[in-house]
């Protein structure tokens, strides 16, 4: 394979590779089973997703989203924000821009560093649902913001076991066949939550999930525990603010902000594939 450009990109404690690709220089079928290979840690860039700008007749760009695994997946806060911004930096969208993803346009609006992303409001929501695993049983919410999540408020952030309790419930057959994000978290006050999450198509805890710390917020308004504004912090410890409004029973204008930074530009070479 030819050696081809990139844009690092991190918010919230997510990192990406970013490829603009409106020329069509990569195909879907060539790029897709080197993903895995590019997004390790160490051994090559490393990322918790991959990212290509492809033309659009419907916005300024749209763009595919891929898990660190090689899986596609509808949508990323996180990754949306970068996305964003580092249109905006390359001139192909303006401040106030909209892209295309999976689950619809994206509107979003650049404010140097500082991006703020509206969402499609929730599809689905699943209020006090009680899983078994194994021995243990455990109470959740399910809601679907752009990407399945399931919440489960809990004490003591330090004391669960992310990586192990989240893929059972990842994999629980509650959630098949997609699965499910699983996100952890912890009221610490009106409109202040702290998160930890374990992502699928990474299959780990991250440092950070954009949808997930929108689910958290609107699943923590239903319980009474949230307005918004909504400050989530992550386990990377760079907060965001979810907006929403709650009317009729139902979400809208559901919006995420925070800082997002281009970390550098390189190249790949074929030998970050090996």
């Amino acid at each position: 394979m030819e050696p081809f450009e990139f844009y690092k990109m991190t918010g919230g404690g997510n990192d990406f590779v970013i490829v603009d690709n409106r020329r069509g220089t990569l195909s879907l079928d060539e790029i897709r089973s080197l993903i895995p290979k590019i997004c390790r840690r160490r051994h090559s860039v490393g990322a918790d997703g991959f990212i290509l700008i492809e033309p659009s007749p419907r916005a300024h760009f749209r763009w595919r989203f891929f898990n660190a695994d090689g899986s596609e997946a509808e949508m990323c806060g996180n990754g949306g924000r970068c996305v964003a911004r580092l249109a905006h930096l390359l001139g192909i969208a303006p401040e106030e821009l909209v892209f295309e993803t999976a689950v619809g346009l994206v509107k979003a609006v650049v404010r140097g560093p500082r991006v703020k992303i509206w969402l499609p409001p929730p599809a689905e929501v699943g209020r006090d649902l009680r899983l078994e695993l194994g021995a243990e049983e455990v109470s959740l919410h399910f809601i679907y913001t752009g990407v399945p999540h399931a919440v489960v408020f809990v004490q003591d952030l330090e004391d669960v076991d992310v990586t192990g309790m989240g893929r059972k419930i990842r994999y629980h057959r509650s959630f098949r066949p997609a699965g499910t994000n699983v996100d952890f978290v912890k009221v610490e006050g009106e409109g202040h939550l702290r998160i930890r999450t374990y992502e699928r198509g990474v299959e780990d805890e991250t440092l950070a999930c954009g949808t997930g710390a929108v689910a958290a917020a609107l699943v923590a308004h239903l319980r009474g525990l949230g307005s918004s504004p909504t400050t989530v912090v992550p386990r990377g410890d760079e907060p965001m603010q979810v907006y929403y409004r709650y009317e009729e029973g139902r979400f809208i204008e559901v919006a995420l902000e925070g800082d997002v930074r281009l970390i550098y530009k390189g190249r790949i070479e074929e030998e970050a594939l090996w």
